[in-house]
């Protein structure tokens, strides 16, 4: 009979170990990319939740890169597709190929059959083509003539878009978005990190050759799904629970909105609160996790009363006025 004292041990050891892997993630990324430590971590959430990623900033502020980076670090396939009004669903997905040889028709496919998808400028491509990804980021396959593909695992879209162009662009409809884990906003550099960039570049760090700048994979599938299990593990109380649904339920009545967080969006900040409590080095989850991933949880899953944004309202202004008049639970 197997001693339980022992297989705790063992799986604290593989977290342990998993956490320290995934912690190296952010040194390695550091090593190309200045500062974006809150997309970073938002990165590595998602990994842990099975989740997807939308980064939104101007151009410039290293978004491809990031994603890049994340890729270089990690022992898996990644693969890029850059998005533009001609680009056609079978581009993503695959299609079938006629075979001259046999005379049979093959399946053929995309990039999207890859570990880590980076859709780059995503919102430039017509709904036709964002829509090809609805069932690959929900149900991770990919139906073709009928058949469904399962895609490998681990599967993240990361997708980056530019939130001041808007002349040949292609706003995500809700239930696009509402697919997304997070979004992430992507800020210009302070004066400082600006400076240790320039420094860089001066010194001939070249953004193309990633591995001449030193990142190297530091951690792999059979790490990620040690951390995963440890996530699972952590504790969630019922006064944790209700505070979630709450602050998702006042979004709903907020005067501001007229589209709230979905039991969906709460599921999903119930999951990447317990990834951050996890990597802060808890097993249990505190009303401080729900805050600091409320923002990049829920900020694409509301949507503005017209009036609203006239007068400069946001999205995380109503969410930031919704937690600091929320009871937090003890």
């Amino acid at each position: 009979m197997t001693d339980p004292t022992t297989d705790n041990a063992g799986q604290n050891g593989d977290a342990g170990a998993a956490r320290a892997s995934l912690e190296a993630l952010r040194t390695e990324i550091a090593k190309a990319v200045v500062g974006q430590d809150p997309a970073v971590t938002g990165l590595v959430v998602a990994l842990l939740c099975r989740g997807h990623v939308l980064l939104e900033g101007v151009p410039g502020v290293a978004k491809t890169l990031l994603v890049r980076s994340l890729a270089s670090a990690l022992d898996i396939d990644t693969k890029r597709v850059q998005f533009t009004p001609d680009l056609m669903p079978s581009d993503v997905t695959g299609s079938l190929v006629y075979d001259t040889r046999t005379a049979e028709f093959s399946f053929q496919p995309g990039p999207v059959f890859t570990n880590l998808l980076l859709a780059d400028e995503i919102n430039r491509t017509p709904p036709k083509t964002q829509s090809s990804l609805l069932e690959a980021m929900e149900e991770r396959q990919v139906t073709v003539d009928g058949t469904p593909r399962p895609l490998p695992e681990p599967f993240l879209v990361a997708a980056t878009q530019n939130p001041v162009e808007y002349e040949g662009t292609y706003p995500l409809p809700e239930a696009q978005l509402d697919r997304f884990l997070l979004k992430l906003t992507v800020p210009l550099p302070s004066r400082q990190e600006e400076i240790d960039v320039l420094t860089r570049h001066a010194s001939g760090f070249d953004p193309r050759d990633l591995r001449a700048a030193g990142v190297r994979p530091v951690a792999g599938p059979a790490d990620l799904e040690a951390a995963r299990a440890a996530v699972a593990r952590t504790t969630v109380s019922p006064e944790i629970t209700a505070y979630v649904v709450d602050l998702c339920r006042a979004t709903r009545e907020s005067p501001s909105l007229t589209l709230g967080v979905s039991p969906r969006g709460a599921t999903a900040l119930l999951a990447t609160s317990r990834a951050w409590a996890w990597l802060t080095g808890r097993d249990y989850v505190i009303p401080d996790d729900v805050k600091a991933l409320a923002l990049p949880t829920l900020r694409h899953r509301v949507q503005l009363r017209a009036e609203a944004e006239m007068e400069g309202v946001t999205a995380d202004s109503v969410i930031n006025a919704i937690l600091a008049h929320l009871p937090v639970p003890r």
